[in-house]
């Protein structure tokens, strides 16, 4: 019984409904499938997830990532939980920066396990993490252009040269073997 009360005075169980109280009056959430999820401006981004390590227990950085929103921005995603009492408490805050100005204070101050998730997301998306110590490429070969998970980024492989293999059996000029068409029970072959 003295365990049920001390979940229900946990500040996550006060969430959605206590969101601009912990997160500010930018904030916004909802809960869906054992997750939480935060929106807060871009300009509340480390307090908000300071409050989620400090103020709610969130001490596991789990991962941090973006999508490519065309009209809207990148919306940065940070999913962190809460680890105690036999419970896990998952929180995912997010933030949207325009696709022109896609900066954002680096996280690693916070959670240093966000150092290589920000790498990534500046290399696959663009997004700056300002004060972030290197984001030097992490996945992609030395000299790429571009950023390839932007909605934007033209894939140059196939703009520049057509697949390499043979299409569909029959359908190239090369003259081979036909796929035997299909018919459905019952209709007799045209051809024979």
């Amino acid at each position: 019984m003295s365990e049920r009360r001390h979940e229900a005075h946990h500040p996550y169980d006060r969430l959605p409904d206590a969101v601009t109280e912990l997160f500010g009056g930018g904030a916004t959430a909802e809960s869906a499938y054992d997750l939480l999820t935060v929106d807060v401006p871009a300009t509340e981004w480390i307090t908000a997830l300071r409050t989620a390590r400090d103020g709610l227990g969130c001490t596991y950085f789990d991962w941090l990532s973006a999508v490519d929103e065309p009209g809207t921005g990148f919306r940065v995603c940070a999913h962190v939980a809460a680890l105690g009492d036999g419970t896990v408490r998952r929180l995912m805050l997010r933030t949207t920066v325009p696709h022109d100005a896609a900066t954002l204070p680096s996280a690693i101050d916070v959670y240093a396990g966000a150092a290589w998730h920000e790498r990534e997301t500046h290399e696959m998306f663009g997004v700056t993490f300002e004060d972030h110590p290197g984001l030097a490429p992490l996945l992609l070969p030395e000299g790429f252009e571009g950023h390839p998970l932007r909605k934007d980024f033209v894939l140059a492989a196939r703009v520049a040269k057509a697949w390499p293999g043979a299409k569909e059996p029959g359908e190239s000029e090369h003259g081979g073997p036909k796929r035997r068409t299909m018919l459905p029970p019952g209709v007799p072959d045209p051809n024979e």
